[in-house]
């Protein structure tokens, strides 16, 4: 009987030992579940005492559902990148950065765009004094080279394509101009496309446009814009390569003396094979060729030689007296 009582109370020992590491077990989870509790309650804002009454089975499942609900979208989120923070925050800095560099951006744009606009003012400014200057002028050089005639320039509006349609033009096909059609030089606010008509009528003749003139009259209303733009604005020197080869004796010697009349402001270098012109010229510089066979640049004042031969003139009317 005691070896019996003996085993039994073995086994209830057993049992005993079993059940309190079940309640150490459970006290332990219970541990962890307060833990967890109180930190989903610290996120969530929520007090961490629990309820005094128990959830019933309906509750009880309606909270296991919605767990699993979330369990499941936790799950499609996928894993989670620890650096997310970092990174949020490095796109964070890099879209500072870009707003900075747009706002520059901006700032250097509007800063462009009043300096086009000054510049254009200044342009149309300069434009409309020099082209001033140069109208004035060119009326007196005409006067000089065309003796009896005149001549000016102006500005004039070019005339932009009319819209076609189906291959004739809008007027046409309308048999009239649209009254609502405002003329190109009355729109306010529009830059308008001008050009510079140059006009010239020689003594005797009625013909304006330049088509209708000769070579020589072409050459010298060419010339007289050239020198029409230099009383405006002048330059220290001036080239000009065959400007007279089209013109006779009485153009040439035209030419010859309205260059007189500019030479105390500019210097002219004058390119030419007319005997006129190399006479009128203050040194020559030319290319010849000697017996050798070599070319070689000459060069020769003509006001040298003027003095030498006055030089020369005053000795022999001495020797005579």
């Amino acid at each position: 009987e005691e070896h019996g009582i003996q085993a039994k109370l073995r086994e209830a020992n057993t049992e005993v030992t079993e059940h309190e590491v079940r309640v150490a077990q459970a006290r332990d989870k219970e541990v962890e579940i307060a833990t967890e509790l109180k930190q989903i309650c610290k996120k969530l804002g929520l007090e961490t005492e629990p309820d005094g009454e128990s959830l019933n089975e309906e509750e009880k499942l309606e909270l296991e559902s919605k767990l699993e609900r979330l369990e499941r979208r936790r799950e499609k989120l996928g894993p989670v990148n620890p650096l997310a923070k970092e990174e949020y925050e490095q796109a964070l800095e890099h879209v500072r950065e870009l707003k900075q560099q747009r706002e520059d951006l901006d700032s250097a744009i509007k800063e462009l765009q009043r300096l086009i606009l000054d510049t254009d003012k200044l342009i149309k400014k300069r434009f409309e004094e020099t082209f001033a200057l140069t109208a004035k002028s060119f009326e007196d050089v005409v006067s000089n080279l065309f003796p009896g005639g005149s001549g000016r320039i102006r500005l004039v509006e070019q005339e932009r394509p009319r819209p076609v349609i189906g291959g004739v033009s809008e007027e046409s096909a309308t048999g009239e101009e649209s009254e609502d059609r405002e003329p190109e030089a009355e729109r306010e606010g529009e830059e308008r496309d001008l050009g510079v008509e140059v006009e010239v009528t020689p003594a005797g003749k009625s013909m304006r446009r330049l088509s209708l003139l000769s070579g020589g009259e072409k050459s010298l209303v060419a010339l007289a814009f050239l020198f029409a733009v230099f009383l405006a604005r002048p330059c220290p020197f001036y080239i000009l390569d065959e400007v007279e080869a089209a013109l006779d004796d009485v153009n040439i010697d035209r030419f010859l003396s309205l260059v007189r009349q500019c030479s105390d402001r500019a210097q002219f270098i004058i390119v030419t094979h007319q005997r006129r012109t190399m006479d009128a010229a203050d040194v020559l510089y030319g290319v010849s060729m000697g017996n050798d066979g070599i070319s070689k640049v000459i060069s020769h004042r003509l006001g040298d030689v003027g003095d030498v031969a006055e030089a020369e003139n005053d000795q022999a009317e001495v020797r005579a007296a």
